[in-house]
């Protein structure tokens, strides 16, 4: 039953305020968000899309935080930049040419992937902290042992990773940022902060794109987008305050649960 329009959209804001909390204090928002946008009778492309264009301005915020991280790497970031924005507009291009049965079909395992990087996101990250450690106590020093501040553009393999990244996160989106990280991990960085500033600089690149293109489409509900964007900054900010006192492990638990259960429903509703 999809529930009165004031309500629809009140619920929205508080369910994208959860998220921004979500957000600021384990990652994984999405996975609140869009299975409850599906349930209160929005379609799944639509919901995405939607969330997409909604969740732009945040990308700005986290990118400007990160701004400092990126000194040094310019040749880097702008490289880097050139897959996200191909890859963000070839994953929104696949998204406005599938038919919504289609896309009903497919977000199941979608939210599934997302959840499961999710899981993984730990171990990644203590994968990286590990090999840093290990390269610290070798004497390595950072400039030597971080690519991006050599003053050269990334290497085509780095390219080829983030033009993929960038397509999966200009058609879905959620858990992208956990791809971009292990992605970045396994070509060798090790600088979470730098990582962590690239992976903002490039989901801010595939995001913009995609929703730019989602804009100029019909696919964008902006009552919904502007509701989501309201509640995803209150959130975002008090979860930003909340962060340093909020036992992260019980906030990543419910994250995953919520993403199990809304690959169930979800799947049990594109068989309904």
């Amino acid at each position: 039953m999809v529930l009165p329009k004031f309500l629809q959209l009140t619920t929205i804001v508080l369910l994208s305020a959860v998220a921004g909390v979500i957000n600021a204090i384990a990652g994984g928002g999405t996975l609140l968000t869009f299975p409850a946008l599906v349930g209160l009778g929005v379609s799944p492309i639509v919901a995405n899309a939607t969330s997409t264009v909604a969740l732009w301005p945040g990308a700005v915020s986290s990118m400007w935080g990160y701004r400092d991280e990126l000194s040094g790497s310019r040749r880097w970031a702008i490289g880097f930049a050139i897959p996200s924005l191909v890859g963000g507009a070839i994953g929104a291009w696949l998204l406005l040419r599938t038919p919504p049965a289609e896309f009903s079909a497919i977000v199941p395992w979608l939210v599934l992937g997302a959840t499961i990087l999710f899981i993984a996101q730990p171990a990644i990250i203590r994968a990286i902290q590990r090999k840093r450690a290990t390269e610290i106590e070798h004497h390595i020093e950072p400039d030597v042992a971080d690519m991006t501040a050599s003053g050269r553009f990334p290497s085509a393999t780095v390219m080829f990773w983030q033009l993929f990244v960038g397509i999966y996160g200009g058609y879905f989106g959620a858990g992208v940022g956990i791809f971009t990280l292990a992605a970045l991990g396994f070509i060798g960085l090790t600088n979470i902060h730098r990582m962590n500033g690239l992976k903002n600089w490039g989901g801010l690149c595939m995001n913009a794109v995609a929703a730019l293109m989602f804009v100029f489409s019909s696919l964008v509900t902006w009552p919904i987008a502007l509701s989501m964007a309201v509640g995803s900054i209150g959130g975002g900010y008090f979860g930003s305050r909340a962060a340093q006192r909020t036992p992260q492990h019980y906030v990543r638990r419910a994250v995953i649960a919520i993403g199990l259960l809304g690959w169930l429903w979800l799947l049990m509703k594109s068989h309904a």
